[in-house]
């Protein structure tokens, strides 16, 4: 178990993990000690840039706008699908650039900008296609920058985003938790960390994750393919997939991580992860449902009676055995997530654990976890050309 909200099961190779256990006594040191800001988000001490008033002034609106990019918004859209069974509100999301957009602006709507710079390209865009003069908040960095301008012109709503974490880290600051608490959500459920450090089956679980996936590097298997099958984490793991590659993605090192819908993909990609290149391992992420549909016996033919009473997610359980012991027969690495309550505290979990387990591979791994250089050049290049053009 990682923890009695999720079953875990760890990649079957055991380590002593001494050198990963040392870099996580000194990383939970160092947050004890307040010298780790960024993970201070994680933490119910963690004190907002907005107040209860801002809830109170947008919370009974029914319809809501997010318009960002990347670890900006994929944290409050994670969310939303994951916990889309509790929110009676209407939550529609920005998160590209595309030529045609739904430009029906509700009388009710609250339009929520999210830019740690305030200089995204693709939400400076966005926003000017969307936005009304009425009923905006801004989630920025405190600085000179185009989205504080606009706010300010506005007269909107403005709510600082820590200059000290950025996007893809930000979930359980402002960015994720605003929103949250406009969903109707308990932002303090979801913060989880003071728990999980001094929970010693997380801890072990954890350390002994990241040293097998460093030993899984070492015989160069670096792709990660995320075999999900709950279809209300689809978000999630676009987040976890941003979390990943950004900060990792360095020194001609880093994980690839990819996105598998399952079980559709066993008629897809399957025979590949089997049979294909040695150079993966995989993550089976699944969720308990108690609402599950059964199928029905009057359409049922003779030959699949072996189905009769069977609810679907019986049937996608026993997929999920079967590929496991498949896996297993073949030598093929992999590790297992299975959600057995899907609320507030289980997703700050999730998100707890995937954070850890970034920084920690990071600190193997000698890369910065926490900039992303090369990303930085095609901004400054796009800028270039259509100052020419």
């Amino acid at each position: 178990m990682l923890s009695k909200n999720i079953k875990f099961i760890n990649f079957p190779k055991k380590s002593k993990s001494f050198s990963v256990y040392r870099s996580f006594k000194i990383l939970k040191n160092d947050y004890l000690k307040k010298k780790f800001k960024i993970l201070q988000s994680l933490s119910q001490d963690y004190e907002y840039n907005y107040s209860k008033k801002i809830v109170n002034k947008y919370k009974n609106f029914q319809n809501y706008k997010v318009i960002g990019m990347g670890g900006s918004i994929l944290g409050p859209k994670a969310i939303y699908q994951f916990l889309k069974h509790k929110i009676k509100k209407n939550f529609s999301f920005v998160d590209n650039l595309q030529a045609t957009l739904d430009l029906h602006k509700k009388k009710k709507n609250i339009n929520l900008i999210i830019s740690k710079s305030g200089n995204t390209l693709e939400t400076i865009s966005n926003s000017n296609i969307l936005i009304n003069n009425k009923k905006n908040i801004f989630i920025i960095e405190n600085k000179n920058n185009y989205l504080n301008t606009l706010a300010n012109q506005l007269k909107a709503d403005v709510i600082e985003h820590k200059n000290y974490i950025g996007g893809r880290y930000s979930v359980l600051s402002e960015v994720g938790m605003l929103p949250a608490e406009l969903m109707g959500l308990n932002e303090k459920k979801f913060k989880r960390l003071n728990y999980l450090i001094n929970n010693k089956q997380f801890v072990k679980n954890l350390v002994e994750n990241v040293d097998n996936t460093l030993g899984l590097l070492n015989n160069k298997k670096y792709i990660s393919v995320i075999l999900n099958y709950d279809y209300k984490s689809e978000n999630l793991f676009a987040w976890y997939q941003q979390l990943i590659a950004e900060s990792l993605g360095k020194k001609s090192k880093g994980i690839i991580p990819l996105i598998s819908t399952m079980p559709k993909d066993n008629h897809s990609l399957m025979q590949l992860y089997l049979d294909g290149p040695k150079n993966s391992f995989y993550t089976f992420f699944s969720a308990s449902e108690k609402n599950s549909i059964k199928i029905n016996n009057k359409y049922l033919l003779k030959s699949h009676y072996y189905l009769r009473n069977k609810k679907l997610t019986k049937i996608i359980t026993s997929q999920i055995r079967a590929t496991q012991n498949v896996f297993n027969k073949k030598k093929i690495p992999f590790r297992s997530f299975e959600i057995l309550k899907r609320n507030e505290e289980t997703l700050g979990e999730i998100f707890c654990f995937f954070i850890l387990e970034t920084i920690l591979l990071g600190r193997a791994l000698n890369v910065n976890p926490f900039d992303q250089p090369s990303v930085e050049l095609i901004k400054k290049e796009t800028k270039k050309i259509l100052l020419r053009n």
